[in-house]
């Protein structure tokens, strides 16, 4: 099989590590494209940070669609928004040109609970074009994977709870104006913590009309209920700002966030389930001072208890080396809009990534696929 041609769309932090990794697991970035004018024109090797030039420069994303409709491509990376009422309209383009895409946006790991109305239209292109969509990331290994393969080793469990943080200044701007940083208490209060002071009702009436801004662990305590076999009975969120105690600079919003203004926030998730299971689930993104690191901190309760904490993970390396080792899984699911707890857990690629494509004796769907590799 020929090396794989991959498309980068979104030329940001994250691609920094994506486009790298792709090269260095063998496979081809074939074209680039972002809407910001400072990096249209630019080599990717430029982008990269790389003294090497590629020949290969970012497009408008303008360009995207036609591109996507008369080149060879096996798989688009997206690196831009969080939330698919934000970014759905470029996995629509790929869905719609028949091409595999997989994004970082924390949204599209399992997005059936939050914007069921964007999952459908895009799932509904794919499947008519033959084409696989999904998200993955950091939260594919650490908040679902890891904790799934710990669940496989305990009797009985009666909740689980994780807690991860993460310093938005990796991720850009769009990142850390979702997390509400920057915002007085007073400006959190009404534009972010509000948006959780609802009913019930009015919390499904937003995601049925695709208006709901769910919190990462909102998706991920689905994600896991999917994995697990449980059926959720309630899901909530809260947010809760956290505060500077200090004035405290932050190069992505380019700005200097006064002490007593918002640095970020904590999500809570908690989903009861049928089984009995609870889920309490929390994020942490903010602006970091000096002293503060990331941190993932899982617990499962029950018999026996068990706790599995990770301190400083790179995690914006982890995210990406995690997305570009999908790539081949992806390749081989069934068409649609297909989340990854469906998919087999995540594995180091130690040859080029168009090997994992071939070896594959059956698809992750089963003996009697009818996915749109056995077309």
């Amino acid at each position: 099989m020929k090396k794989l041609n991959i498309v980068q769309y979104g030329c940001g932090k994250m691609s920094v590590y994506t486009m790298r990794y792709v090269f260095e697991k063998g496979a081809k970035i074939v074209g680039a494209f972002d809407i910001n004018p400072d990096v249209i024109g630019k080599d990717i090797g430029e982008v990269i940070g790389d003294k090497k030039t590629y020949k290969i420069k970012v497009q408008d994303a303008k360009n995207f669609e036609k591109y996507l409709l008369s080149h060879d491509v096996d798989c688009v990376i997206v690196t831009t928004l969080s939330y698919l009422a934000d970014m759905h309209e470029t996995l629509l383009i790929c869905a719609r040109c028949g091409v595999n895409a997989i994004t970082t946006a924390e949204e599209a790991f399992f997005p059936q609970n939050s914007s069921p109305k964007y999952f459908n239209e895009i799932n509904e292109l794919a499947l008519e074009n033959g084409c696989t969509i999904c998200g993955s990331g950091y939260q594919d290994v650490f908040w679902g994977n890891l904790i799934s393969v710990l669940a496989g080793a305990t009797h009985k469990i009666t909740k689980i709870k994780g807690k991860s943080s993460y310093n938005v200044e990796d991720y850009g701007i769009a990142l850390a104006k979702a997390h509400g940083a920057g915002l007085s208490k007073k400006e959190f209060a009404k534009e972010v913590a509000s948006a959780d002071e609802i009913s019930d009702a009015e919390r499904k009436k937003l995601i049925k009309e695709g208006k709901f801004v769910p919190s990462y662990m909102w998706t991920v305590n689905g994600w896991l209920c999917s994995k697990l076999g449980l059926t959720v009975k309630s899901q909530t969120q809260k947010c809760v700002p956290h505060i500077a105690k200090e004035d405290l600079k932050s190069t992505t919003l380019g700005m200097t966030i006064p002490k007593g203004a918002c640095t970020g926030m904590s999500a809570v998730v908690t989903t009861e389930t049928k089984e009995g299971i609870t889920l309490e689930t929390e994020c942490i993104g903010k602006v970091y001072n000096s002293k503060e690191f990331d941190c993932n901190d899982w617990t499962i309760e029950g018999e026996p208890n068990t706790r599995v904490v990770i301190e400083r993970p790179s995690t914006v390396e982890l995210t990406c080396a995690t997305v570009v080792n999908r790539i081949p899984d992806v390749m081989m699911a069934p068409a649609g809009y297909f989340t990854t707890e469906f998919m087999p857990e995540n594995f180091y690629k130690t040859e080029s990534l168009e090997k994992y494509v071939l070896e594959y004796d059956d698809c992750c769907c089963g003996d009697d696929c009818e996915c749109h590799h056995h077309e």
